[in-house]
């Protein structure tokens, strides 16, 4: 392998992460994890795993990494929203060049009360700012 390993492993999951510490200082020279702790990012919570108890170490790093992961998750969230707007302004083309009757028959409908739904989300929400303002 190239470079040095890591001290933790973070092994992402739904809600969070189940924390590893990594060792590689043992007699075969085989990479070994052993679980540490159990992270729910949605609370902050951070759960020793087993009988563990963490090291100031293990917090600190569990903790930065937390920070680092949320703003991965921050900047996904915005991506995606700005691929929905892309989705958009595609799937306005493909309806006004490419669509046949009965693809517009099947989709048209779900499309309708989905931009609906957005747009009266996205107007009470403008409201609410500028009132605010």
């Amino acid at each position: 392998m190239a470079g040095e390993l890591p001290d933790y492993y973070f092994r992402v999951r739904e809600n969070g992460a189940a924390v590893f510490r990594v060792d590689t200082e043992n007699r075969q020279r085989r990479i070994e994890m052993d679980q540490i702790a159990l992270v729910n990012m949605r609370n902050g919570e951070i759960k020793p795993h087993g009988d563990r108890s963490l090291s100031d170490a293990d917090l600190t790093r569990i903790k930065e990494w937390m920070e680092e992961r949320a703003g991965v998750l921050a900047h996904r969230d915005i991506d995606d929203i700005h691929r929905a707007v892309d989705y958009m302004n595609l799937t306005t083309q493909w309806v006004q060049s490419k669509a046949s009757d009965e693809q517009l028959e099947a989709v048209t409908d779900d499309l309708l009360l989905a931009m609906h739904d957005l747009r009266s989300t996205l107007v009470r929400k403008k409201a609410d700012r500028l009132m605010k303002g």
